[in-house]
Parts: C-alpha cells; sequence; structure tokens
C-alpha cells in the first residue's frame, strides 16, 4: 500500500480538477438553455406591452384631428364642451382607456371623458411639452388613480403652431394580469432605473439606482415611496449575469438576470429565472463524473492489489487442478459404468413396453372373441334360421315349378336371395369384428356402429325380452375413432347391460347420441340395479360377475377405458336418478366437410 499512496492522490486531485470542469461546462451549458428561453421570454413580454400601449398612441394621433376638438379649442363654447366630453367618453369606454382629455395651449384640461378639470394643469408634464413642439409625447405616471401610460398628440391646422394637445391615458394593470402567473420575475423599469411595470406587486417602484437619483424621480410619481430593490450579489459565469439572493422570500436563491431594451415605449424588460434547478443539475453531473471516477479508481486499485496476489494464487490453483483432474478421472469411470447399466435398463424397459403393447392387442382380441362367445347362441339362431327358412323356400319353388306356378316360384326365389344376402351381412360383421385392427385413427359413423351391434345382439335381445329404445338421428354422426373397437366397447356396454338386467321384472336398454359443437356423447342405459362402487368399474380385473365363470374376468369395462382413450375420448359410469346404471362415452366429432 505505501507504494500506491502517491499515485492515489493523484488520482484524486485529477478527480476533483475534472468534477469541477464538468460542473462548469454543465452549469454553462443549463445557463445556455435558460438564456434562449428568457430572451424568448422577455421579447414576448416586450412586444405585447409595446403592441398594447401603440393602441393608445394612435388613439391619440386619430383623435388630434377631430374636427369637434379643433373646433373646441378654436371656440370657448359650452355647447362645443359637452359634444367634445361625450366624444370622449364614448372614446374612452370603447377603448378601454382609463382617461381621455383634452389640454388647452396652456395645459390646463379643457374636456375630459370623466368631466372638466377646473384649473387643473398639466403644463410641466414631459408628454405635454412634446406635444407642443409638434411631436407625439408618451410618458408613464402613478397618481391617486393608479399607475398609467400617457400618450399625448399635438392639434394643429394647416401647419401651425399646436394650438392645444389631445392625452389618452391607459391603464398599466391591465397588462399585466396575463403574466401573474408566470414563475419567473419579470419586470419593466424606466431610464432611472424604477420598476414600473411587474408581474410581481411588491417590486412596484423599486429602484435599483441609488438613492440620490431615485429621490430625483420620486415627484414624478406623485406620493407613491420609491424603495431600493433587494440586496443580492451579482457575479459573471460564462458570459451569463448572475444574482444571488439572501434571506429567502419571493426571490431565488440564485436567478439568472437577462435584459432587454425597448425604445419605443422608453422601458426596459428584465427577468430574473431561478437557476436553482441549473446548478443543482450541475451539481449532479460533477457528482456522478466524481462517484463514476472513485469508482474506477477503486477497482482499479482493487485489480493491482489482486495481480500482485495473483502469483501465489495461481501457484496453489495449479496443484488443485491436479487433483480436481484427478478426482473427475475416476468419476467420470464410474458414471461411464452408470451410463452402461442404464443403458441396458432403458432397453429392457423397451423390450417390456413392446411386449405389454403385444399383450394388450391380445388382451382387447381375446374380449372379442369373449363377446362372440357370449353371442354364440343368438348368431348361431341368426343362421340358422334363414337356412331353414332357405331349405323350405326352395322345396317349395321345385314343386311351384312342377306346377307351372312360375310367378310363386320366382316369389320364393326372390327371398331365398333376400335371406343369403342377410347371412352374408351378419357373417361380414363377424369377420369384420373378429379381425385386429391396425389402422389409424379415421372417421366412424357412429349411427352405423349402433345398428351393427344391436344387429349382432338382435338375438339374445329378444330371448330377453329387452325393449330398446333407439331413436337413430336423421343426420349422420361422423366422429373420429377406429370402426371394429368401437364396435368393441359398445358390445360390451351393451353386453353389461343385459347381463345387469337379468331377473329384473322391467327391462329396458336406452341409447342416445347427444351432439355438441366440440364433443359428440354416447349412452347406453339398463334398468338393472345399478353400481355399487362406481369408482371402481374400470380397473382391471374388477368385477361383479363370478370369476371364471361364463360371465368373463372383469377386462371388458378396462379395454374400453383403453380404446376410448387412444381416441382422444373419455368413458364414464354413474347411477341414474331413475335408477340402473348409465354410461356415457364422449368422442370428438368431425367436421362437416370431413363428413362429407
Amino acid at each position: 500500500m505505501r507504494k500506491l499512496i502517491w499515485p492515489v492522490i493523484a488520482f484524486l486531485l485529477v478527480t476533483a480538477m475534472l468534477s469541477l470542469g464538468i460542473w462548469w461546462w454543465a452549469y454553462g451549458t443549463a445557463l445556455d438553455r435558460l438564456s434562449a428561453r428568457g430572451q424568448t421570454e422577455l421579447s414576448l413580454a416586450a412586444d405585447r406591452l409595446q403592441s398594447y400601449l401603440q393602441r393608445f398612441r394612435q388613439l391619440s394621433v386619430v383623435l388630434a384631428d377631430h374636427p369637434g376638438l379643433i373646433a373646441l379649442l378654436q371656440e370657448d363654447s359650452d355647447q362645443f364642451v359637452a359634444e367634445s366630453e361625450r366624444l370622449l367618453l364614448e372614446t374612452a369606454d370603447k377603448t378601454g382607456s382609463l382617461e381621455v382629455f383634452v389640454l388647452s395651449a396652456s395645459g390646463v384640461v379643457v374636456a375630459s371623458s370623466r368631466g372638466a378639470y377646473d384649473g387643473q394643469s398639466y403644463a410641466g408634464t414631459e408628454y405635454f411639452r412634446r406635444a407642443m413642439n409638434g411631436a407625439l409625447g408618451t410618458s408613464q405616471s402613478s397618481d391617486a388613480q393608479g399607475r398609467a401610460f400617457y400618450a399625448a398628440a399635438p392639434i394643429q391646422r394647416h401647419g401651425a403652431p399646436p394650438i392645444g394637445a389631445v392625452v389618452v391615458k391607459a391603464d398599466i394593470e391591465a397588462v399585466e394580469t396575463d403574466w401573474r402567473a408566470n414563475p419567473n420575475i419579470l419586470y419593466f423599469t424606466d431610464r432611472y432605473g424604477v420598476v414600473f411595470v411587474a408581474n410581481r406587486f411588491e417590486l412596484l417602484f423599486r429602484s435599483l439606482a441609488d438613492g440620490g437619483i431615485a429621490q430625483n424621480v420620486a415627484q414624478k410619481y406623485g406620493p407613491t415611496k420609491i424603495t431600493p430593490f433587494a440586496a443580492h450579489d451579482q457575479s459573471r459565469l460564462s458570459g451569463h449575469d448572475l444574482w444571488q439572493f439572501s434571506g429567502g422570500g419571493r426571490f431565488p436563491t440564485a436567478a439568472l438576470h437577462l435584459v432587454r431594451h425597448a425604445p419605443v415605449i422608453d422601458l426596459k424588460a428584465e427577468i430574473l429565472i431561478d437557476a436553482t434547478p441549473a446548478r443543482l443539475s450541475a451539481l449532479f453531473q460533477a457528482a456522478f463524473a466524481a462517484a463514476a471516477s472513485l469508482v474506477f479508481g477503486a477497482v482499479l486499485l482493487i485489480l493491482t492489489q489482486r495481480r500482485m496476489a495473483l502469483g501465489q494464487r495461481l501457484r496453489l490453483e495449479e496443484r488443485a487442478n491436479l487433483e480436481l483432474e484427478q478426482r473427475v478421472a475416476l468419476r467420470t469411470e464410474q458414471l461411464s459404468g452408470v451410463n452402461l447399466d442404464l443403458r441396458q435398463q432403458i432397453k429392457e424397459r423397451r423390450e417390456a413396453e413392446e411386449a405389454l403393447k403385444v399383450a394388450q392387442q391380445d388382451l382387447v382380441q381375446a374380449g372379442k372373441l369373449s363377446a362372440l362367445g357370449q353371442m354364440s347362441a343368438g348368431i348361431s339362431h341368426e343362421l340358422n334360421q334363414p337356412l331353414m327358412a332357405i331349405r323350405s323356400f326352395s322345396e317349395n319353388a321345385e314343386a311351384y315349378l312342377d306346377r307351372g306356378d312360375l310367378a310363386t316360384a320366382k316369389n320364393n326365389l326372390s327371398r331365398i336371395s333376400e335371406m343369403a344376402r342377410r347371412m352374408g351381412r351378419i357373417i361380414k360383421n363377424l369377420r369384420a369384428f373378429t379381425r385386429k385392427e391396425g389402422e389409424p385413427i379415421t372417421n366412424v359413423d357412429l349411427n352405423a356402429v349402433v345398428g351393427t351391434v344391436l344387429e349382432m345382439n338382435e338375438k339374445r335381445l329378444e330371448e330377453n325380452a329387452v325393449t330398446t329404445l333407439w331413436n337413430a338421428p336423421g343426420e349422420t354422426v361422423m366422429v373420429r375413432g377406429g370402426e371394429v373397437r368401437l364396435q368393441q366397447v359398445l358390445i360390451n356396454l351393451v353386453s353389461n347391460a343385459l347381463d345387469a338386467m337379468e331377473g329384473q321384472p322391467d327391462k329396458q336398454l336406452e341409447i342416445a347420441i347427444e351432439q355438441a359443437p366440440s364433443l359428440t356423447r354416447l349412452s347406453v342405459r339398463d334398468t338393472g340395479p345399478g353400481l355399487d362402487e362406481a369408482e371402481k368399474i374400470f380397473d382391471p380385473f374388477y368385477t361383479t360377475k363370478i370369476v371364471g365363470a361364463s360371465e368373463g374376468m372383469g377386462l371388458g369395462l378396462s379395454i374400453s377405458y383403453g380404446i376410448v382413450q387412444s381416441f382422444g375420448g373419455k368413458i364414464t359410469g354413474r347411477n341414474h336418478p331413475d335408477g340402473g346404471a348409465v354410461f356415457t362415452v364422449e368422442l370428438t366429432p368431425t367436421g362437416l366437410e370431413e363428413a362429407a
């Protein structure tokens, strides 16, 4: 650390100089922006005041040429006085003037918008003297009525000397109203440095000059007391005039002072803009630069210290790295053995999954054959009955042919053909049901599936005296699935319903289809005793029947559950409020264009 003391001191000095330079630059830049905005504001204020006063100067010039006022000064008549005062009053009301009056050559008021002034004289005023010299006289003054601006124009005819003057008196406070809300201090001073117009009432008649000059102009503003301006210190920074006030009050601690001359109205526009935000902004930037430099120096110092200790640390790290590499090599060898074991386990699991899929397919096929076993009696009857009918109709046809009754023989042959088609349809359904379906999910007609299952179970339904309630929808109902697998699901549900209704006095099998935009529901309801444990009905080997008997092993609903899930659907079972059980299969419908 002793070696770093002098570099640290040098760095701190450079940081201090850099911060001071940034403060100087930032403060000057901020003051430049304030000055630009302030000059614009001063220009607008001066133009507004000049435009306001210019109206009354022009008004005095226009009134000076009025014949009635000329006649008033040439002939002192009461009639002319009354008419002139009426004219002056109308003019004052229309233009917003405080007062409009006419002075004789001696400076005495002869007519006024407020009435005649007895013996009042304005001979000593500056604006009257200029008017009597043939020029336009302007001045500002203060009296009992308040601060006002006077504009006097000479009244003369055909180049003769002036015979009087017309004076327009304008209210100064009217133009100050719009400046009251300005956060900056805006004021106008006369040639003696006295504030005559301001947006702060307390600044009026304050003098920026010394006491002697202020006393010289005290008579101009009547009884108003001229007081000195607030005490302040002045300084220059980057070409800007800065005023510092102490004691608080309405003046900012630091203010930018700007001046703009308005020679037309013989006033000087001045403004004081609060420079505290600019100073704070400069201080913040300088502090930020100092902080950044100190942080940089601290980081550099830390890096230097670390570099000195780096050599020893590197040697320690090399030794630690050597030990780490040895441990990594040993651990890598162990992980390689574990990885080999995991691969072997993954291979065995894949083989087990393949075997499980084959077993599931065999189990589904076994379920089909089990269902066929239960329907074997009905199927035998369905095939035996047409065969017996075919034999009978063929023998009758031979007899009718021998008799020559061709029409009856032809009718018997037609009925034999119909019986053969019926047998072919039954055999086709059995062959389709018993085959292993390996095709992907397609569009299936749910009405056709229900019709095929009812036809395959027709004999059993008739033998058990079961009333079938099935009203097929008037339109084709297409769903996503496999035709043979959906037949197996519905055969399992119908077979379970028939088994449940054995021994019941009222046997009804109700099948219904409900369609919605997002799903299609197929429900199968029976009038049996219902479900004892509805939450377990889809568990494998769960059954309320005698295990090992002809009724089954409790796999039908479990197989159906897996089939419906493979279609992306859902199957549920519950007890119906009116008795019996109802199973619902929810499937995904296809679009109308796909069904077409």
